[in-house]
């Protein structure tokens, strides 16, 4: 089943039941998916959702950070049930030894020997990774096995 359907049907599932703070998220999801086909004139892949999602899980572990410093605990509480509703529609996270294999399985692939070498690297990641992993956490990794 593809993540738009699961979406809808799990929006009418909040519908039903009456959640409203579920069906808020789902809502929003759908308008960012909406919004994103919209300016980059494409249709709404798994692929486009996931990075969607993954903007917007990212975005709320922001605002946590920032309301949980300016004491507003009840604020960064929201922002925490939000995160959780919409990592139920990404993939399972990577654990840090899958991270690792795919790394060192990229840096083979492409043959990669400095970091000059590391956008090769990244490109045959990103597919891989895109929802699984924090990017910018794989990026440091990489370097890392590129210095070593």
């Amino acid at each position: 089943m593809s993540l738009l359907i699961q979406l809808k049907d799990e929006m009418k599932n909040a519908m039903r039941a009456k959640d409203k703070l579920r069906l808020g998220v789902i809502r929003m999801a759908l308008s960012a998916v909406k919004q994103a086909e919209i300016d980059h004139d494409t249709e709404a892949t798994d692929e486009n959702i996931i990075a969607v999602l993954t903007k917007m899980v990212k975005q709320r572990k922001e605002s946590i950070v920032m309301y949980k410093d300016g004491g507003r605990d009840e604020l960064a509480d929201k922002e925490a049930a939000e995160v959780k509703a919409l990592e139920d529609f990404l993939p399972q996270p990577l654990s840090n030894d899958e991270i690792a294999l795919l790394i060192k399985q990229a840096i083979a692939d492409s043959e990669a020997a400095s970091m000059a070498d590391m956008s090769k690297v990244m490109a045959i990641l990103k597919p891989k990774m895109q929802g699984k992993a924090d990017m910018g956490a794989v990026s440091g990794q990489v370097r890392a096995a590129l210095n070593a």
